[in-house]
């Protein structure tokens, strides 16, 4: 548009030295690049579209016209206009590849050379040869150049893409990471939280973009803010610190680990805190704990009830003996007889010590565990100690499992005999046999394909004191208990690689949930 502007002003302004065929000439070379320029921004801006291959040689073609118009007009092989040439090659260059470059740079050549050697009766000049030769070179050294940087800018956008693909990975990565991930700057403002770290923390991070979060950190667990902020001021890193988290809905311990992020310039650094709910595993280490007590247990009582069945037997024929003598009185038979009453109770106590420390899997078969939970059920309907009105409903389906027969048996019916007894007037026990989701079970417990035996009454639930130390021998809530029922529960469970975990509310029942490998494992069947 400059240059047609331009020489249609030189013309008109020399009207009355210029041709009138100059005139129309120049008129007309307006008008076209009006209406070329007019269509290519209609086409490039208005519709959006990208300029495609055939646009530019169509482009570079009027350009050629255009140029070649001026430079006849301006002396041809003496314009000073030929240069013009060179800016069109060069822009041809960076636009197409290097064979259009080549099309564009012969054509010009070509039409320059025929406008110089047919358009004007003059001698051809020598100097012609050396701009074509500078269109040449300005076209292959454009073209190389425009190479390099077409390579350049396809890797850097490569490794941008690669970055982004890195940054989304990353992203998504500790989205949907269960482990809670928290970066703060030196001021206590947060950087990121990740949806596991809100949800540990009960927290919205949207809720904290301008304002200092860890006050509420501090709050909600102090020893999580103690560790964050013990790094950013020594910059030490911590390693598996323990911490509670203190929510409305409940109360549990996370493991953290600190590490510290340089911060641009030398201002203090950034700290990012990893965190993660380790009350399942404070769990397991509870439940491997208790059995290894409750193993200690059983071997000291199988010793201790060797020693003493033996003697009270002794005394307890003695007794006997001794009853039966004609010069027995009255008194010394009433003895005798609360003597061999009591000596009988011993005894009783005595077999379930036996029964406790000889808790062992001593047949591993395929069985049912629907069925041997009915078989329980209908053994505790007929115990002495089970209310008229007890109702005991069974529910599930077939449960399969490798397992010792009697030792189920053993757990069912001391779980449920334990859950009548407890309920008192009124009571109503639930046992049911189903799969076991893996989700259910405490993180790391180990157990392949899991089965569940539930049991859940409408009882009182099992006081505060009792519930810490309930599988414990000899630690029972009901009077005239002995206290080793659960005791043998927890030993028949671990027996068989299982687990036990209980659910109580004061005032609104007790559920104990047994999970057990529905078969063994290779190492065990060999």
């Amino acid at each position: 548009m400059c240059v047609a502007g331009a020489i249609y002003l030189t013309a008109a302004l020399k009207v009355r030295m210029a041709a009138p065929l100059d005139i129309l000439v120049t008129s007309s070379l307006l008008l076209a690049t009006l209406a070329v320029t007019g269509a290519a921004y209609w086409h490039t801006h208005l519709r959006g579209r990208t300029p495609g291959r055939n646009f530019l040689y169509l482009q570079a073609l009027f350009d050629v016209t255009l140029i070649t118009t001026v430079v006849h007009m301006t002396g041809g092989p003496e314009s000073d206009f030929a240069g013009l040439y060179v800016l069109l090659i060069a822009v041809t260059a960076l636009l197409l590849q290097p064979a259009g470059t080549a099309l564009v740079t012969i054509l010009a050549g070509l039409v320059y050379f025929a406008d110089v050697f047919f358009g004007h009766p003059t001698v051809l000049p020598p100097g012609i040869w050396v701009q074509l030769a500078v269109f040449v070179v300005v076209a292959a050294v454009t073209a190389y150049i425009t190479s390099r940087v077409s390579v350049m800018g396809e890797e850097r956008a490569a490794l941008a893409a690669e970055v982004r693909q890195v940054r989304l990975e990353a992203a998504d990565v500790l989205k949907n990471l269960r482990t809670g991930v928290l970066t703060v700057d030196p001021e206590g403002k947060l950087l990121y939280c990740n949806p596991a770290a809100e949800e540990l923390l009960g927290v919205r991070a949207a809720e904290w973009g301008d304002r200092p979060i860890m006050p509420e950190v501090a709050r909600i667990a102090p020893e999580f803010h103690a560790a964050v902020t013990s790094t950013a001021r020594r910059g030490v890193r911590m390693m598996r610190v323990e911490a509670m988290v203190y929510r409305p809905d409940r109360t549990f311990p996370i493991g953290v680990t600190t590490t510290t992020l340089d911060a641009q310039g030398d201002g203090p650094p950034r700290v990012t805190a990893i965190f993660t709910d380790i009350s399942d595993t404070k769990r397991l280490e509870e439940l491997h704990l208790r059995a290894e007590r409750l193993e200690a247990v059983a071997e000291l009582s199988s010793s201790l009830a060797h020693e003493i069945k033996n003697p009270l037997a002794s005394i307890r024929s003695s007794v006997e003996q001794l009853s039966r003598s004609a010069r027995a009185n009255p008194d010394e038979r009433f003895l005798a007889t609360l003597i061999v009453r009591e000596s009988d109770r011993l005894a009783r106590l005595l077999s379930e010590f036996l029964d406790f420390s000889r808790v062992r899997v001593t047949e591993c078969r395929p069985v049912d565990l629907q069925q041997v939970a009915r078989a329980a059920v209908r053994l505790v309907r007929e115990h002495p100690e089970c209310p008229e009105d007890a109702v005991i409903e069974l529910q599930g389906g077939a449960t399969p499992m490798e397992g010792d027969e009697d030792l189920l048996h053993r757990v069912v019916s001391n779980l449920v005999l334990n859950a009548v007894q407890a309920a008192g007037t009124g009571v109503r026990v639930t046992v049911r046999t189903d799969r076991a989701a893996p989700t259910e079970l405490p993180g790391g417990s180990g157990i392949e394909n899991p089965v569940a035996l539930r049991v859940s009454d409408n009882g009182p639930g099992i006081p505060e004191d009792v519930r810490e130390r309930l599988f414990e021998p000899f630690v029972t809530g009901r009077v005239g208990g002995t206290g080793l029922g659960l005791a043998i529960v927890q030993r028949a469970v671990e027996a068989h690689r299982g687990l036990v975990l209980v659910d109580t509310k004061v005032g609104r029942g007790t559920t104990f949930t047994v999970y057990f490998p529905a078969a063994r494992r290779k190492e065990e069947a060999a």
